[in-house]
């Protein structure tokens, strides 16, 4: 049986621990109020986007610009979005298991896909496996900004144009609410589903529309990338704030079941003391 002390040192070092995730809890809370509200407000912005790029592309019959264009597929790659950091719950594995699994359903060779690892979780578990990464974006900030991914997304584009994949299949946490994320694979090159929820509106072009699909086309993949990127910043936050405030009531339990084993432990202690004072009181008499 532990001793007093022991037990003593046991209730004091989860007390500590509770106040480090009661600490991390409360950041959580804070970035993930941040993260919801800027990744909501994003939504509006890739819609207009969205119907812009739509009506451009779709009005118009005689564009054939190569990210609207459907190729043989030699080469798959994979943009999977993750957390710079752990500790948050089933966030991070869930998306990486969804990924890994259609890799291995898709592919029979390591030839015919590559990976961009977006986050830093991510980047390591792919590196561990062996998997061919052909670019990374680490050290994200938790309010991210649409220039920390922007030079990734231009070069992602690139490479595509010059063939060095074709398709581009990206993998996030899609926010939905507090408690909840949803796993998203949604094909992003080449762009195929354009179509927008709204009725097309009619533009004159001025020059051309190949012209301004060269600026939309990149703008709608990068809003793609970016929106995905502030859903699961704000899906982190919120698995991190739970995950989080279960370690602290994790630790208030045990506290409470160690608090209750030392009062035992005290007691049976405080009794075998004075059994022993009164039997040494009665062997004098």
């Amino acid at each position: 049986m532990a001793s007093l002390r022991d037990i003593k040192n046991k209730i004091n070092a989860t007390k500590k621990m509770s106040q480090i995730t009661k600490a991390m809890e409360m950041v959580s809370a804070a970035n993930y109020s941040k993260a919801e509200s800027k990744a909501r407000s994003y939504v509006s912005y890739m819609d207009k986007i969205q119907e812009v790029t739509a009506s451009v592309a779709m009005g118009s019959t005689d564009v054939n610009h190569p990210m609207l264009v459907s190729r043989p597929v030699k080469k798959t790659a994979y943009l999977v979005i993750t957390a710079e950091r752990g500790l948050a719950g089933a966030f991070n594995s869930n998306v990486l298991r969804k990924v890994y699994q259609d890799i291995k359903e898709r592919h029979k060779s390591e030839d015919e896909y590559v990976i961009i690892a977006v986050g830093k979780v991510g980047r390591e578990f792919f590196k561990k496996r062996n998997m061919n990464i052909i670019l990374d974006l680490v050290g994200i900030s938790d309010q991210p900004e649409f220039l920390d991914i922007k030079d990734t997304v231009s070069q992602v584009i690139g490479m595509f144009s010059d063939g060095v994949f074709d398709e581009l299949y990206m993998y996030y946490n899609k926010f939905v609410n507090a408690i909840r994320n949803d796993i998203i694979s949604k094909k992003v090159l080449p762009i195929t589903d354009i179509s927008s929820s709204k009725k097309l509106l009619s533009y004159e072009f001025e020059p051309t529309a190949e012209d301004i699909l060269d600026v939309l086309l990149p703008l709608y993949a990068e809003s793609l990338v970016y929106g995905a990127l502030l859903s699961s910043k704000a899906g982190e936050h919120a698995a991190r704030m739970n995950a989080m405030k279960n370690a602290t009531d994790n630790a208030h339990e045990i506290i409470e079941t160690y608090t209750l084993h030392y009062n035992r432990a005290r007691q049976a202690s405080i009794t075998q003391e004075i059994t022993e004072i009164v039997s040494g009181a009665a062997a004098l008499e």
